[in-house]
């Protein structure tokens, strides 16, 4: 194994471990937390969690052990599993996010009405919409047999086999990322667009308030205005900067997985590689 090898399977382990930890520790919050299982938003949280999981345990050491190995790792029935997972989970985990910005936009715009419009009954219906949406693309993808071992992902995702089916699937995978990844990147910026207003309004008004005293309090040391002043400022960029932070992950997260699956289908098919031969596991077939 080469050098870059070494080093991307490195980041993986580390990756592997951190989001492993984490995860981990936010099911046990909310298993231990009576409160965090009450509120509404600790469905779409306990389900994005439980979706990155499942991702960390059952793609990240295959991923791993295809960077180490340089060869498809399992068998080719556990493969199309673990490619299926793949494929269903990450649409899960950006409709999830998607989901979450929905319950705090109607926290934070309808704060009067939230306990009647983001009911449990209303969090499992987006989240039902949220699997029957996630699972019906890698379905289709096994039936058409798109699920395989790449060697550019080194891991088992969708690959197209057959360079005749070249257009269907690169129509499937626009229509798959156009519904997936972008549809949650509209929600979160229409949702957090509509926060960022009302924060920045309520904003305005504790400001106008603050000005005002600081004019009746003439005798008011410097130091003091100073800091009020100074706090007004950090106030009215806080909001800015959560919404930032919040959809900034999002794209990093996201964006280059969806770049290199809409750029590969487009890409010439005489470079493609031939079918994978998948190692004999014993007590199997031969295929």
């Amino acid at each position: 194994m080469d050098l870059a090898g070494v080093l991307l399977a490195c980041i993986l382990v580390l990756v592997l471990v951190i989001s492993l930890l984490s995860n981990l520790l936010v099911l046990l919050c909310f298993i231990y937390s009576t409160e965090l299982r009450k509120q509404v938003p600790g469905v779409f949280l306990v389900n994005l969690s439980f979706c990155n999981l499942l991702l960390t345990v059952l793609n990240m050491p295959f991923t791993l052990l295809g960077i180490l190995r340089n060869q498809p790792p399992v068998g080719d029935c556990i493969c199309k599993a673990v490619g299926f997972l793949e494929t269903f989970l990450t649409s899960n985990t950006m409709l999830s996010m998607a989901a979450l910005s929905i319950d705090k936009w109607i926290a934070v715009v309808f704060p009067l009405s939230y306990t009647s419009k983001m009911r449990y009954k209303d969090a499992l219906l987006l989240m039902s919409y949220s699997w029957i949406h996630s699972l019906t693309f890698p379905l289709v993808s096994l039936f058409f047999s798109w699920v395989d071992y790449s060697n550019v992902y080194a891991s088992c995702t969708l690959h197209l086999g057959e360079e005749t089916e070249r257009r269907r699937f690169t129509v499937f995978t626009i229509v798959f990322h156009a519904t997936s990844f972008m549809l949650s990147l509209v929600i979160l910026c229409f949702t957090y667009l509509k926060v960022f207003k009302v924060a920045r309004f309520h904003c305005k008004r504790i400001d106008i308030i603050t000005m005002q005293t600081l004019v009746l309090l003439v005798d008011i040391h410097p130091s003091v205005k100073q800091r009020c002043l100074n706090e007004q400022k950090r106030r009215r960029q806080r909001a800015t900067k959560k919404i930032s932070i919040f959809i900034g992950s999002f794209v990093i997260c996201f964006a280059p997985y969806i770049i290199t699956r809409l750029v590969l289908p487009a890409s010439s098919g005489s470079n493609m590689p031939s079918r994978i031969r998948y190692p004999k596991i014993p007590g199997t077939a031969k295929r």
